[in-house]
């Protein structure tokens, strides 16, 4: 099995045992599908390297649609990291987003989606990177998992601990604004590991896209824990 089967036994032998990671209401609040691939011709160079301009352009997307979030991004391979030399390689630039994205106001609560621990955590603070970043540990009837929240505010950082327990359903950590996250609009990059060697406060969110194959056999899809895909309204 991949990472992605793996996971959805889990969660079909314990449906109750996932809770949310952000605050959203399918009756009323709507999902905005962002293509942030070469397919997306309004993305131009201009745009994604002008954060603001690119803020401005995600935000009135979800305002003309009537949309709380913005969602998307699993495996999915990108052209906006050429807006930083953090994801240029001589043999192959990182394009392959290996999370998903959650589209938000800075500021928007971030919640632990299942019981763990603090694995660990770190300000990655360089331009295009995650920013302020949270890992938890969870144990799944023996099936390790490890969930990432990278681009939050400053402040989530205060008071952790490595081994601090996380309950269900407990805000974790508020979404960091352009200054503190990375230099991106408010977003939530929500990835899943069962591996994750002995990363600290850190791994890898964007990867080759040649390596594709080996990466679906450690990063589930985020969708089994955010089960937007029955909201999706975009």
């Amino acid at each position: 099995m991949n990472a992605t089967e793996k996971l959805a036994a889990y969660i079909k032998v314990h449906p109750g045992a996932i809770g949310k990671v952000v605050d959203f209401d399918a009756n009323i609040d709507a999902l905005y599908p962002l293509d942030l691939t070469a397919a997306n011709t309004e993305l131009t160079e201009a745009l994604i390297t002008d954060t603001e301009a690119f803020s401005q352009w995600i935000n009135k997307k979800l305002a003309d649609s009537h949309c709380r979030y913005g969602i998307g991004g699993y495996m999915e391979h990108r052209t906006i990291y050429t807006r930083s030399a953090l994801f240029d390689a001589a043999d192959e630039p990182r394009r392959l987003h290996l999370g998903v994205d959650v589209w938000g106001d800075a500021g928007t609560p971030v919640y632990a989606p299942l019981q763990g621990t603090v694995h660990g955590f770190a300000d990655n603070d360089n331009f295009g990177d995650y920013g302020p970043t949270i890992i938890l540990q969870h144990d799944l009837d023996g099936l390790a998992l490890y969930s990432l929240y990278g681009h939050l505010s400053r402040t989530s950082l205060i008071g952790l601990q490595v081994g601090q327990s996380i309950n269900i359903n407990q805000q974790i950590a508020t979404l960091g604004n352009a200054t503190e996250n990375g230099h991106w609009p408010p977003h939530l990059h929500f990835q899943l590991m069962l591996d994750i060697g002995g990363a600290k406060g850190d791994y890898p969110g964007v990867g080759r896209y040649s390596q594709k194959d080996h990466y679906l056999q450690n990063i589930p899809d985020p969708e089994l824990i955010l089960q937007f895909a029955d909201t999706n309204k975009g």
